[in-house]
């Protein structure tokens, strides 16, 4: 199996919405992940309600990666991620991640900070809306 990365896994679980999320989730993400957003910790199923929620309020976005670096099992990424509303307000959150991959070079556990750069004050509480 190919090591997941950041864009390959946001563009599988919110801008492709053919893809059943339980196939992406799968894909990029073991049974046992945890991750940690803005200092929330949440399980692998916690996450698939956040993914849910988020499926049905996002119409479209993409994934700018600025830096990434990867070693061994680790995985550190900054990234900017632009999202538009089914209500039409567009957002732009950037990421800091460090990342766990297992042996399977899926995501095992995730900690992030994030930082809304522009949209609505609302648009803060997507990094944990569920």
């Amino acid at each position: 199996m190919t090591p997941t990365d950041i864009t390959r896994a946001i563009n599988d679980l919110l801008f492709t919405p053919d893809l059943g999320l339980d196939e992406a989730l799968d894909r990029h993400f073991t049974p046992d992940y945890r991750q940690r957003t803005d200092g929330v910790w949440s399980d692998l199923s916690e996450f698939t309600q956040h993914m849910k929620r988020l499926r049905s309020l996002i119409r479209s976005g993409h994934v700018e990666v600025h830096d990434e670096l990867r070693d061994g099992s680790r995985y550190a990424d900054r990234h900017t991620v632009t999202v538009t509303q089914h209500n039409g307000r567009t957002s732009r959150t950037e990421v800091y991640l460090f990342a766990d991959l297992a042996p399977d070079g899926r995501f095992q556990r995730v900690e992030e900070t994030t930082l809304l750069v522009t949209g609505h004050p609302d648009d803060e509480n997507l990094g944990h809306v569920r």
